[in-house]
C-alpha cells in the first residue's frame, strides 16, 4: 500500500502515524532505534505490504496493468489503492480529508525523532503538492507516478500509468472495495497481536 493507505490503518496516534511513515524509509533492524509505538507502527507498515503483494486480488490488479510496467506493476496498484481509497474518503473516516493530511503533515513536522535524510528531502514536496489530498483526483495520481518516475534509478514507464487507471478504473475500483476490508481486518489482527 501507499502512504495515504498506511497512515489510515495506523491506531491514529501522532507516534503511529510517524511510524507508518517511516516503514518505507527504515530499514531492517534500523526499526529498534526508535521508541516501542514508532517501532511497532514501522512493523506493520512491513506486514502490510507484505500481505498486501501476495493478495490474489492485489494480483489481479497486477495482471490489469500494460505489460510494459513488469518491474512497477506493484507501486502502480499501491498508488491506484490510494486513489480510490482518498476518492471515497468519507466512507472510511470521518474526519475530513484535507484535515487529515494537513493533521499528519504536523505529526511529521514535529517529529519526536529525527526524520531519514529522504523523508526530509521528500517531506516539503509532499507537503506544498498536498500529496495525500491530491490522491483522491486522476491528476493526481498521475503528478504523483510522474514524480516518482523521475526519482527511481532505472527505466521505467510511471510516468504514464494513469493511462492503465483510465482504462481499467471500474475493475480496479471493484478490487480495491474487495481487498481493503481484508487488509483493514488484518491490520486490527496484527496491531490486536502486538505485532
Amino acid at each position: 500500500m501507499n502512504y495515504l493507505a498506511h497512515i489510515y490503518l495506523s491506531n491514529g496516534s501522532p507516534e503511529a502515524l510517524l511510524g507508518s511513515m517511516l516503514g518505507d524509509f527504515v530499514k531492517g533492524d534500523d526499526h529498534r532505534h526508535y521508541p516501542q509505538e514508532i517501532a511497532a507502527s514501522i512493523l506493520l507498515h512491513r506486514k502490510v505490504d507484505s500481505f498486501t503483494d501476495t493478495h490474489p486480488i492485489v494480483i489481479r490488479s497486477k495482471r490489469r496493468l500494460d505489460p510494459a510496467h513488469r518491474h512497477t506493476k506493484g507501486i502502480i496498484v499501491d498508488m491506484f489503492y490510494d486513489h480510490f481509497l482518498a476518492a471515497d474518503w468519507g466512507r472510511y473516516c470521518d474526519t475530513p480529508l484535507a484535515q487529515f493530511a494537513g493533521e499528519v503533515y504536523k505529526v511529521l513536522l514535529n517529529s519526536p525523532v529525527p526524520l531519514p535524510p529522504r523523508m526530509q528531502r521528500m517531506l516539503p514536496f509532499m507537503m506544498a503538492d498536498d500529496w495525500l489530498s491530491a490522491y483522491s483526483h486522476i491528476d493526481g495520481i498521475a503528478r504523483a507516478l510522474g514524480g516518482l518516475s523521475r526519482r527511481l534509478k532505472f527505466p521505467n514507464h510511471l510516468d504514464g500509468a494513469v493511462t492503465d487507471l483510465r482504462r481499467h478504473y471500474n475493475e480496479l475500483k471493484n478490487d480495491f472495495e474487495a481487498f481493503f476490508p481484508q487488509l483493514e481486518s488484518y491490520a486490527g489482527q496484527v496491531q490486536a497481536a502486538g505485532n
